[in-house]
């Protein structure tokens, strides 16, 4: 059987739905469309570009944390679905728009157990599955932005940084950082403790385990909004 078989139409609807709203709150967040933000220098093309850009980096982080959470409870032998919380998409719309940051939590994987107790183990570990992706898809990312700054692509400023999205050394700039933003955020706000996130999970499973995780992921949350520490290591 193959891995996509194993995908339910359900399935694929929920995480097509969710995938989307969430590329749109990476829009929000990512290209400054914030409320109270200066929108002076922002175009559409730019906003254009900035969307596309974050679907398919969302695509991609979003849909392999939760095919990691997924995976990891069919390999304890449990079944499990993505499934999109509507609520929770319309609270991340929300604060992209309020604080220019993505509550990215849409929805959870349900595991059905079958009436089997699920150790705390098990479900930590399916649970750290998640933030634990995100945090190595960070590395490709950090490339690309490292590629783009070589090249020339990025330049600091006080309290900034200059990047010319439409050159080629500006957009592996510009796409490197939202993937890095995107998984940093995914990461962080899934380890919240609290809720259905999987930080609680965790928590309750292993309490060291928790925090490195945390705090890995609060660094890299803090790096993807100060990436002037990154560029001034390579210019």
């Amino acid at each position: 059987m193959s891995l996509l078989s194993k995908i339910s139409p359900f399935e694929k609807r929920d995480l097509f739905i969710a995938w989307f709203v969430l590329g749109v709150a990476f829009t929000i967040a990512l290209g400054g469309l914030r409320i109270g933000a200066d929108m002076s220098s922002i175009t559409w093309q730019k906003v254009l570009l900035t969307f596309v850009i974050a679907l398919v980096t969302v695509g991609v982080s979003f849909v392999f944390h939760e095919m990691a959470h997924k995976f990891t409870a069919i390999k304890f032998g449990y079944w499990a679905e993505f499934r999109k919380s509507t609520s929770m998409l319309l609270i991340s719309l929300a604060v992209a728009v309020i604080t220019g940051f993505v509550f990215a939590a849409p929805g959870a994987t349900m595991i059905n157990t079958a009436g089997r107790e699920m150790t705390k183990k098990e479900s930590g570990v399916i649970s750290v599955a998640g933030p634990l992706t995100n945090i190595v898809l960070v590395i490709p990312f950090v490339i690309l932005m490292i590629v783009g700054i070589v090249l020339g692509g990025a330049e600091p400023l006080a309290g900034g940084y200059l990047i010319n999205v439409f050159s080629l050394p500006g957009f592996l700039f510009y796409a490197g950082l939202t993937g890095f933003s995107v998984n940093a955020m995914l990461a962080f706000f899934n380890m919240i403790p609290a809720g259905p996130l999987d930080g609680k999970k965790i928590l309750r499973w292993s309490p060291m385990i928790f925090i490195v995780v945390l705090v890995a992921a609060l660094l890299l949350v803090f790096l993807s909004v100060q990436p002037n520490v990154i560029i001034s290591l390579f210019v």
